[in-house]
């Protein structure tokens, strides 16, 4: 039992070193998305709406990028944890490739798409115009942001997080002053207003690129990964092993953030007012949920290190402990909200009837907050012993049979208050978090 518990601390102080610095690069991305949501809320309540819509219409593309990407994680990390350095360099590249290739598709298909789409879905003439404008700008940001996130999941399968925190704190300051710049025409430049909000962004993920490209190509410590000094050949065989793991991940993560994208789309149709208070609650949610993404992502790079050294009983208690650490931060920021939810919303806007909207929100949020950390924490540690497929399957039975047709009759068919639309999310959330728990605890005993 001693043994047991030296072995747990030894897990839960592994995890807390290597997602550290993640939790000042997730903090860092929700910093980037707050400073879009709150500059543009000073441009008014049409421009906040404009906003929210079309970041959501761009995360529905953006995850299922980043869910294929997400496949270089274990595969690194399983790699570093079996002493085979030589390898990684090269996964890394063709997930560059890959990145590159993605966004570039995305650019050229999702410009002239995106009015088609929005029209569509019905959004308020009100503000879709300035919603299309948004998309249409940020999208040019999507080759750039795919191919870091190619080489950050390099640099986190090894372990070695604090270049992914100082990269994305530069990309941070970047962002907010870009949009102080264009956003408002600041320093001579013409103010864009929520237009220069997605210019901002897309220059913002072309630097931070650069930055760790930059950074990796003279740190003595990465430099061995070969990622820009041994260019080889061109492998069809890993993107293969990389599509192979990262499809399925790619409809899991997708199936979570495309409920709540499609749900804040929808949310677009119903106006101006409950489409902000939703986008201020949505805000705040994301911005806690960056603690347990950190704490996830952690969690798939110690496992995957202890499966690669074939040790595979603290892989297990690795998993347990990642599951753990997210539920009880989670459960802390419910109490934090219950308590302070008027002050939080007072950082977002002062209209009485948003205030009110958003009020009765983050009451729900409170509620579905730890089924989100146990079920993002949960599918990490099946990422690691490479299990997607069944996770993805349970999300999407989780997101679209239970929480979606909820969301739907909420939103649309009966047309009820907002937080009647958010309780589908903690159906979808319950049910994933239960399933995911269970299997991982089915799947990793010895």
């Amino acid at each position: 039992m001693l043994a047991l518990s030296a072995t747990t601390r030894s897990q839960f102080a592994s995890i807390m070193r290597i997602s550290g610095p993640l939790i000042v690069n997730y903090l860092a991305v929700a910093g980037m998305n707050l400073a879009d949501i709150m500059m543009s809320g000073r441009l008014g309540a049409d421009a906040l709406a404009a906003v929210a819509v079309g970041s959501n219409t761009w995360m529905l593309a953006f995850s299922a990028c980043l869910g294929l990407l997400m496949a270089l994680s274990p595969i690194i990390a399983r790699l570093y944890g079996a002493g085979d350095v030589r390898k990684i360099g090269r996964y890394a590249r063709h997930g560059m490739y890959l990145g590159f290739g993605l966004g570039l598709l995305i650019l050229l298909f999702g410009r002239p798409l995106a009015e088609v789409l929005l029209t569509t879905i019905g959004i308020d003439p009100e503000f879709r115009p300035l919603a299309v404008a948004y998309v249409r700008a940020l999208l040019f940001g999507a080759p750039g942001i795919l191919m870091f996130i190619a080489l950050r999941f390099t640099v986190e399968g090894v372990g070695y997080t604090r270049p992914i925190m100082f990269t994305s704190l530069f990309s941070l300051a970047c962002n907010v002053f870009l949009n102080y710049t264009l956003m408002f025409g600041n320093f001579g430049a013409p103010a864009l207003g929520v237009e220069g909000c997605a210019w901002a962004s897309a220059i913002t993920m072309w630097v931070v690129w650069l930055a760790l490209a930059s950074y990796i190509s003279v740190s003595p410590r990465l430099k061995e990964l070969g990622v820009f000094t041994r260019l080889g050949q061109f492998r069809p065989q890993l993107l293969r092993e990389i599509f192979t793991l990262g499809i399925p991940i790619s409809i899991t993560i997708t199936a979570e953030v495309g409920l709540f994208a499609v749900v804040s789309v929808m949310i677009g149709t119903r106006g101006v007012d409950i489409t902000a208070a939703h986008q201020i609650a949505i805000s705040y949610a994301s911005t806690m949920f960056m603690i347990p993404l950190a704490l996830a992502s952690a969690t798939t790079v110690q496992v995957g290190h202890m499966l690669g050294a074939a040790r595979n009983e603290e892989a297990r208690i690795a998993g347990f402990a990642g599951i753990a650490m997210c539920a009880v931060f989670m459960a802390m920021s419910s109490l934090v909200l219950l308590v302070l939810r008027d002050q939080i919303i007072k950082l977002y806007t002062d209209d009485p009837v948003v205030t009110g909207i958003a009020l009765s929100l983050l009451l729900v949020a409170a509620i579905f907050q730890i089924a989100d950390g146990v079920q993002i924490s949960a599918a990490a540690a099946l990422r690691a012993f490479k299990d997607t497929r069944v996770p993805m399957a349970i999300n999407v039975f989780a997101f679209w049979v239970v929480g979606f047709p909820l969301a739907y009759l909420a939103t649309i068919t009966y047309q009820l208050p907002a937080d009647r639309i958010w309780a589908a999310f903690i159906a979808g959330l319950a049910v994933a978090a239960v399933l995911l728990t269970w299997r991982y605890n089915r799947l990793s005993r010895p």
